[in-house]
């Protein structure tokens, strides 16, 4: 069985939370995106923190919104290079803390089919840059799939987008593609895949359920990732507080976080804890 995580995207990493985390099962955490929390966070005190709970940090989520500001795709060379820079500066305060996967998002959006060429061809330059940046520190970058109009929507974009550089890993979203499908994705991305951010999804967009809310086949999901030799963290990326779009019966618990993964490692039916609202 892999070791259970939770995204600091959707939890605050408090010293509360850690000891809750702790006693739960829950044993890493991915710091998150925000570039607030990036520019505040003394990485130090928070190894600090996390060790004193037995808490790996196990990656960093690079910030990508808001998109004029942070799109290492953009066709201006000047703000592409400035997100480069300031990602490179981002990298190297949290490989200080023992970090070593660094999750970034191939763009923002919305792309226009008209210029989707352009962008790809630009993120692969400053995909480049930081797999070169990322191996200075003994890191690597993780490409994660993303939705809609983003890059990386799909299998052969994802696979052009790392090929700019030998270093670049794959972060494996469960609930972000929509032209294709996931096992397939982990046929093709094999070793590849270095981090997973997981939760579920109606297949009609991004949720960010909890799995058995929505329409992946987790068995499949998790037997195709261990035919890969996949041997990550299993890293839940979901707030606690229901979205407009799941109705539950009351806040879900970092207990209920650890029971829904070993359900899942044991082959076990996973009951809906919530139900769709229909909303959009």
């Amino acid at each position: 069985m892999l070791k259970i995580g939770i995204s600091g995207g959707c939890v605050d990493l408090t010293e509360e939370n850690f000891a809750l985390m702790s006693k739960a099962g829950i044993s890493a955490v991915e710091t998150p995106s925000s570039p607030v929390y990036q520019a505040e966070v003394d990485y130090k005190r928070l190894k600090k923190t996390a060790e004193k709970y037995g808490i790996t940090l196990w990656s960093c989520h690079l910030p990508f919104y808001p998109f004029e500001e942070f799109d290492i795709s953009a066709p201006n060379r000047e703000a592409r290079e400035n997100t480069v820079k300031y990602m490179g500066e981002l990298i190297k305060k949290a490989a200080d803390a023992g970090i070593d996967k660094f999750v970034i998002h191939p763009s923002g959006e919305p792309i226009e089919d008209s210029v989707r060429a352009e962008h790809l061809k630009c993120a692969m330059d400053s995909l480049d840059k930081l797999a070169n940046i990322a191996a200075e520190f003994n890191a690597c970058i993780a490409v994660e799939d993303l939705p809609r109009t983003c890059l990386g929507r799909d299998i052969n974009e994802l696979c052009q987008l790392i090929s700019a550089n030998e270093r670049l890993r794959v972060c494996f979203d469960t609930n972000h593609l929509l032209y294709d499908d996931n096992l397939e994705f982990i046929k093709t991305l094999g070793d590849k895949i270095i981090t997973i951010h997981v939760s579920d999804y109606d297949f009609v967009n991004e949720r960010h359920w909890l799995p058995g809310e929505g329409k992946n086949d987790w068995g499949a999901i998790y037997n195709a990732l261990k035919s890969v030799n996949y041997s990550g963290i299993w890293m839940y990326e979901l707030r606690l507080d229901a979205p407009k779009t799941i109705i539950r019966p009351r806040e879900l618990t970092f207990n209920d976080i650890y029971e829904n993964a070993n359900c899942i490692f044991q082959n076990k039916q996973l009951t809906p804890f919530g139900v769709p609202s229909g909303s959009n």
